[in-house]
């Protein structure tokens, strides 16, 4: 019997009827090609974008996703990662299905992946922890809107260590035909001006692929960090797409949301080994 995970947020973090949010993802992408085409050259090994509902958010993830399009007929697997919000895990979590449904369709798990990392001890299976969770499921339509034929490695992240993420980054990371999505908001509910300064901080952290943020930094610091300590390690280049937060968007300025859109791309082998440090690049808003 094929175990499927059905979507848990549609109608509230992003439209239920599937002609609906197909029409509001692909708008998104292409007003995300239009203010930032992006620079020619190698195709993002990584992003972190943000999770929030599409009307908060949803711009700014775009940014991101409108790059990986290019890989349309190159990627064929996501290993995609996020917090927990609602039910504490320890480690990082897989989620036990075959499949995740969205009203765009059926995305298959990647079983081999999911036997590759199910040995490591900081890797466990937790059902409840993917259930309502949805820094990982509003990622998916815009996948399925910019890849075609691709399987998913969703893991949950909880108490887990940025050397950790990073290791089994290290065993998921594969070739071209695999790219990782890193899913985390900035700060949380701060006043306007508090959230830009701080969330501006948290992005040159970012960009100097130091693994040293916190969760009132972003609440994804720890697939963040871990996603900078396996850059370092893979000589990927960090860049930012997008910043803004949900005053910016669709919310008051007394009480915002941070959203940041980044690509990984592989250094050029002539540069590589420089040091990584020198580089400078209910809908809810959370």
């Amino acid at each position: 019997m094929l175990h499927v995970r059905p979507p848990a947020v549609a109608g509230s973090f992003y439209p239920r009827q599937a002609d609906a949010l197909s029409h509001e993802v692909r708008t998104l992408l292409a007003l995300a090609r239009a203010d930032n085409p992006g620079p020619p050259g190698a195709l993002p090994k990584a992003v972190i974008v943000p999770h929030a509902g599409y009307v908060y958010s949803g711009s700014t993830a775009a940014l991101a996703y409108q790059q990986l399009a290019a890989g349309r007929d190159q990627i064929r697997r996501v290993v995609l990662l996020g917090p927990v919000h609602r039910v504490a895990v320890r480690g990082l979590a897989l989620s036990g299905v075959d499949a995740f449904d969205t009203p765009l369709g059926r995305v298959a798990i990647d079983a081999a992946g999911v036997a590759a990392v199910a040995g490591l001890p900081q890797v466990v299976v937790s059902a409840a922890a993917h259930a309502q969770e949805h820094s990982l499921e509003v990622q998916l339509p815009f996948l399925q809107t910019v890849l075609d034929h691709f399987t998913l490695l969703p893991l949950a992240v909880g108490d887990a260590t940025p050397a950790q993420v990073a290791q089994v980054l290290d065993v998921l990371w594969g070739g071209p035909e695999t790219v990782i999505v890193i899913s985390s908001d900035l700060s949380h509910f701060l006043p306007y001006a508090d959230a830009v300064a701080l969330d501006r901080d948290s992005v040159r952290t970012m960009l100097a692929l130091n693994p040293t943020l916190n969760h009132q930094q972003a609440c994804g610091g720890t697939p963040v960090n871990g996603l900078l300590l396996a850059a370092r390690q893979h000589h990927l280049q960090p860049s930012l797409l997008g910043l803004c937060n949900s005053g910016d968007t669709a919310g008051d300025k007394q009480r915002v949301v941070g959203y940041a859109a980044l690509a990984f791309t592989p250094v050029p082998a002539v540069i590589a080994d420089s040091d990584p440090q020198s580089t400078n690049a209910e809908s809810s808003p959370a």
